[in-house]
């Protein structure tokens, strides 16, 4: 690690200097699960400056807070032309939200930069630059395709979120991402050595909640957003019979609430269908723990849907459920490996109401005991390790900024 001694009052030896940190996430970081938990690692090994939309998170030293409803994407007049005309190197830093940050960051030297997926990449070498610090660039996902089921998106920021990749990935000192098949794809795409740090959840000391033989409680948490075809588990448990009951802990999407209004009117005449309210991230497995399976299946509509490997899978494992997915590779992966549950043939109705109907008492009893031995394993304590050795590694090789006594 890159420390130096700064004396702190004339005669005295000196403090121990803490690196500087940046952390860019264009998110509301104090509600981001997975930069909170990055914020968490960077923590232990310097002094955290923030950067992204809302109060400041938990762990950071210093947040610089860009202005709510900024865009992240140049989505100013200029900057679609600039996207149309295939202009990305001129579109780099053109982005309302990018350009404010860098105005705030001005002058600000840091011993490591993190980036928070590939809109940021150029924001965050252009300030590492002034100190020839390193860039960790966690992809998250699969950039090139975030959302190409939206046609301008397609058309105008998939290239741009390519030219990105291409640009400034070989460039950063570390890339991360979520799942061993989404590295691969960085790895045949831009020539990078994409390692694993998992959405995993922290380790929890829960048991397995008991299993009732004449019922099986579902559950599903997350964010109702259209294309995970979350109406789906409504149909089944209607298919499925009195034994079944669904509990979903759902987020309103993007589109205003328009989809989880939807699926609410979709499920009005199954009373064993019950909406709850949302929960804090940090108390949703213990939530979930009163259940016996968590379910989730999205169909493989782009890359990220096929290769999804989400929070939500580990909250499960933390709470001690049983799982149950469709043929998603990773979370089949592991369910597989670790006995977890059980893994549908299709993302169809009858596919997930087959696969559920396997699940006896005893069988929810046996997975509930599997995700009980994998909580450890599957857990960020983990996942964490990796992001701790990156920041390790990093701030050893980092020549110092100036510093934090």
């Amino acid at each position: 690690m890159s420390t130096t001694s700064t004396p702190t009052s004339p005669g005295e030896t000196g403090a121990v200097r803490r690196p500087r940190i940046l952390c860019v996430s264009l998110s509301p970081i104090h509600s981001d699960a997975r930069v909170l938990r990055q914020v968490s690692v960077l923590a232990g090994r310097g002094h955290v400056t923030t950067v992204g939309f809302g109060p400041t998170p938990h762990g950071s030293d210093e947040h610089l807070r860009i202005p709510d409803g900024a865009a992240t994407l140049p989505q100013t007049p200029r900057g679609v032309a600039l996207l149309a005309l295939r202009r990305h190197e001129a579109a780099e830093l053109s982005a309302p939200a990018v350009r404010y940050a860098l105005e705030v960051l001005a002058g600000q030297r840091f011993d490591l930069v993190v980036a928070n997926d590939a809109r940021v990449l150029g924001l965050a070498h252009a300030v590492a630059a002034r100190s020839d610090a390193p860039v960790w660039a966690d992809m998250h996902e699969w950039a090139p395709e975030e959302r190409t089921h939206v046609r301008s998106w397609r058309l105008l920021v998939a290239p741009f979120m390519t030219h990105l990749c291409r640009t400034y990935l070989p460039r950063s000192a570390a890339v991360t991402t979520v799942c061993n098949s989404i590295a691969e794809l960085y790895g045949q795409h831009f020539g990078v050595t994409a390692e694993v740090m998992r959405n995993s959840s922290p380790y929890l000391d829960l048991r397995p909640s008991p299993v009732a033989a004449d019922a099986v409680r579902l559950v599903h948490s997350g964010a109702a957003i259209h294309g995970r075809s979350l109406e789906t588990m409504i149909d089944a448990t209607r298919e499925l019979g009195s034994r079944y009951t669904l509990d979903l802990y759902l987020l309103p999407g993007g589109d205003g609430g328009r989809y989880l209004r939807e699926l609410k009117d979709r499920a009005a005449d199954c009373s064993r269908v019950r909406f709850r309210d949302p929960v804090a991230p940090g108390d949703l497995p213990a939530t979930l723990n009163a259940y016996d399976v968590g379910v989730f299946w999205i169909p493989p509509t782009h890359t990220n849907a096929r290769y999804t490997l989400p929070n939500k899978f580990f909250d499960y494992v933390q709470a001690r459920l049983a799982i149950a997915v469709g043929p998603s590779i990773e979370m089949a992966r592991l369910v597989e490996r670790y006995r977890l549950g059980v893994v549908s043939d299709g993302f169809d109705v009858a596919a997930c109401v087959a696969s559920l109907s396997t699940l006896d008492a005893a069988a929810i009893r046996g997975a509930k005991a599997a995700a009980d031995v994998a909580s450890s394993e599957l857990s960020f304590e983990t996942d964490a390790l990796v992001g701790d050795r990156i920041v390790a590694r990093l701030l050893a090789a980092s020549s110092p900024a100036p510093g934090i006594g």
